[in-house]
C-alpha cells in the first residue's frame, strides 16, 4: 500500500505526506505508475463528460482538460520539461547542464517548451475523433506514466544524488515486468490492438529520448523523466489521431 500511495504522491498533487521510505518501496511505487496514470485519465474522462453535458464547445473543453491535467499533477512534469529544454538547448557541457536543471529560474527555452507542448496537446485533442476521445484520455494517462518506468529501467542516473536516483537504484527486472504487464493489459483493454500499437510507439520514442539524454548528460534525471512523460502524452495523442 505504501508503494501505491508513494506513486500517487510523486505523480499528483494529492495531499499525502509520506516521508519515510526505502529504495525498495520507491522502486516498487513505479509498478503503480500506469494505474495512477489511468486514474488521471478517468478523472479527465469525467471532466470531459461533464463539459459535454453542459454543451461546452469542443475546443474550450479541450483547453479545460489540458489545464485540469496540469492542476492535478501540479505541473511537475512541465517543470521537468522546461528544465530539460533549458539545459539541453544551452550548448553547455554536462556539469553545467545538470546545474541548469537545478536552477529554480526558468529560461527562454523552458518557457517556449511549455507553451509549445500545451498548444500541441490542445490541438491534438481537438483533432481526436469523438469516438476515440475516451481512449485518448485513458491511454495518455497510463502509457505516458509507464514511459517513465521504461526509462528508469533502461538508463543510468546522471547525478550522484537526487530523488530519482533512488527509483533507479531500486529498479529491477521483476518490477519492470510487472509494470509492463500492467500497462499492456490497460492498453489492450482501452483500445484493443490499437492500444498496443500506441504503447509500442511510445516505448520506441521513450528509448530515443533516453539515448538523446545519454549523449547530453550520460544518463537521465528526474527532470528528463518529467520531460519524457510530457512528450509521451503528446506522442500518445498523435498516435490516436492517426489511428
Amino acid at each position: 500500500m505504501n508503494s501505491f500511495l508513494l506513486a500517487i504522491q510523486f505523480l499528483t498533487v494529492a495531499p499525502l505526506k509520506i516521508k519515510e521510505y526505502s529504495e525498495r518501496t520507491m522502486a516498487g511505487a513505479t509498478i503503480y505508475f500506469p494505474l495512477v496514470g489511468l486514474l488521471l485519465g478517468l478523472m479527465l474522462f469525467g471532466i470531459n463528460a461533464l463539459l459535454g453535458f453542459f454543451n461546452f464547445y469542443p475546443f474550450a473543453a479541450n483547453v479545460i482538460l489540458v489545464i485540469a491535467l496540469i492542476v492535478m499533477t501540479g505541473g511537475i512534469h512541465l517543470d521537468g520539461l522546461s528544465d530539460t529544454a533549458d539545459a539541453f538547448l544551452s550548448g553547455k557541457p554536462k556539469e553545467e547542464m545538470l546545474a541548469i536543471m537545478r536552477d529554480p529560474h526558468i529560461g527562454a527555452m523552458g518557457v517556449l517548451s511549455i507553451i509549445s507542448i500545451i498548444l500541441l496537446k490542445i490541438g491534438l485533442l481537438s483533432s481526436v475523433e469523438p469516438s476515440s476521445k475516451a481512449a485518448a484520455l485513458f491511454l495518455m494517462g497510463a502509457v505516458s506514466r509507464w514511459s517513465a518506468v521504461f526509462s528508469i529501467f533502461l538508463f543510468p542516473y546522471a547525478r550522484q544524488d537526487g530523488k530519482a536516483g533512488t527509483f533507479i537504484r531500486g529498479m529491477n527486472l521483476k518490477i519492470f515486468l510487472i509494470s509492463l504487464a500492467t500497462v499492456i493489459i490497460f492498453a489492450f483493454a482501452i483500445w484493443r490492438l490499437k492500444g498496443l500499437i500506441v504503447l509500442l510507439i511510445v516505448a520506441g520514442f521513450t528509448y530515443l529520448i533516453g539515448k538523446f539524454a545519454g549523449r547530453k548528460i550520460e544518463g537521465i534525471t528526474g527532470d528528463t523523466l518529467g520531460a519524457t512523460i510530457e512528450l509521451a502524452e503528446l506522442v500518445t495523442l498523435f498516435a490516436v489521431c492517426i489511428g
